[in-house]
C-alpha cells in the first residue's frame, strides 16, 4: 500500500511566509498587497472558492475585494470594470473566477486583465512566458503540484509524466512546467486512444479531467506517483460505501451536506501507487496558497522590491 502525499502541510508553510512578508511590508512601506476577485452569476461552486479566497486573504492581512455580477452583464461592462482594477494602485491582483457563463468569451475577459496583475497565470502573456522558461506569474494549480513534487524530493527530470486533461489552467501550463523540469509529457484527452495502456507507462500520473474515480487501478503502473486535481461532488449514498467502506467522515458529509469531495481517481489507486494526493487536502490547500503568494509576488514587482 502506498502513502498518501498530503499538500496541507506545504501550504502551511506557503502562507505563514507570506503573512509575515506582508506584515513586514504593512511595517516598511505602509501598503499591503490588494486581491480583487470577480464573479459572474450564480455559482455555488465558484460563491464557496470564493470566500475560501476571501478568508485567507483575511488572515495573511491580504486586502480582498470581491465584486459580483449578474449573469446578463454585458462584456463590454465587464471589461471596463477589469480596465478600472488594472488602473487602480491599491489593487495588484485580480482574477475572474472561472467558469464564466456560456455567453461570454473567456479568453477575451482574461486578456483584458493587466498581465502584471493577472495573479492567475493565465493571461496569453503569463502562459508565453511560462512556455519560454521565463519568470513571470504562475497558474496556481499546476505550479502547486511542481512544489509538492519537490518538497519530497520526487523527482521530475527523465521521469514520463502523463497527463489526463489539457485544460488552460492545468493540463497545458502543467505539460510546460514539467518540460522546463526535464520531465517527458504525455497529454491525454477524450480523443486519445488506450487511455488506460497510455497512463499506466507513466512515472508520475495526473488526473485533471474532472470525472469523480475515473482513474481506476489499471491506469496505475506499481510504484507510481498520482496526483489528483479533481473536485467532484458524490452524492450516491451506496456508491460512497463501495468505494470507502463505512468512512464515518465520508457518510457524514453525505448526511449533512448531501455530497462528498472525491478526485478523479479511485480510492483503491492507493494500494498500487507509492504516492497518490488526497481529496480533499491534496492540491486544492496548494492552489489557495500560492494564489496568496502569487498576490504578494505582483504587490512587490509593481513596486520593484526584493
Amino acid at each position: 500500500m502506498g502513502s498518501w502525499l498530503e499538500g496541507k502541510t506545504l501550504a502551511k508553510k506557503i502562507k505563514e511566509k507570506v503573512k509575515n512578508d506582508v506584515a513586514l511590508y504593512l511595517k516598511q512601506k505602509k501598503e499591503v498587497p490588494g486581491l480583487a476577485a470577480i464573479l459572474v452569476g450564480e455559482n455555488k461552486a465558484s460563491k464557496i472558492y470564493l470566500r475560501t479566497k476571501e478568508r485567507n486573504c483575511e488572515r495573511l492581512g491580504i486586502h480582498s475585494e470581491i465584486l459580483c455580477f449578474p449573469e446578463d452583464i454585458e462584456a463590454s461592462l465587464l471589461k471596463a470594470k477589469i480596465e478600472e482594477l488594472n488602473s487602480r494602485e491599491d489593487i495588484d491582483s485580480i482574477l475572474v473566477q472561472l467558469p464564466l457563463p456560456s455567453s461570454f468569451n473567456a479568453p477575451e475577459i482574461i486578456a483584458s486583465i493587466h498581465p502584471e496583475k493577472d495573479v492567475d497565470g493565465v493571461h496569453p502573456f503569463n502562459l508565453g512566458n511560462l512556455m519560454m522558461n521565463q519568470e513571470g506569474l504562475k497558474p496556481c494549480t499546476p505550479l502547486g503540484i511542481i512544489e509538492l513534487l519537490k518538497s519530497r524530493e520526487i523527482p521530475i527530470e527523465g521521469k514520463r509524466v502523463v497527463i489526463l486533461g489539457r485544460s488552460r489552467l492545468v493540463g497545458k501550463p502543467l505539460a510546460a512546467m514539467v518540460t522546463n523540469e526535464n520531465g517527458t509529457v504525455t497529454i491525454c484527452h477524450s480523443k486519445t486512444e488506450n487511455l488506460p495502456q497510455v497512463s499506466s507507462e507513466a512515472d508520475i500520473l495526473v488526473g485533471a479531467i474532472g470525472r469523480g474515480a475515473f482513474i481506476t487501478p489499471e491506469f496505475v503502473k506499481p510504484g507510481a506517483v498520482v496526483v489528483d486535481v479533481g473536485m467532484n461532488n458524490l452524492t450516491d449514498k451506496s456508491t460512497v460505501e463501495q468505494m470507502f467502506g463505512q468512512d464515518e467522515k465520508r457518510l457524514k458529509d453525505i448526511r449533512e451536506k448531501g455530497y462528498t469531495l472525491i478526485g478523479d481517481v479511485h480510492p483503491q489507486v492507493i494500494d498500487k501507487a507509492e504516492f497518490l494526493t488526497p481529496v480533499p487536502g491534496g492540491v486544492g490547500p496548494l492552489t489557495v496558497a500560492l494564489l496568496m503568494r502569487n498576490t504578494l509576488e505582483a504587490f512587490k514587482q509593481r513596486r520593484n522590491l526584493a
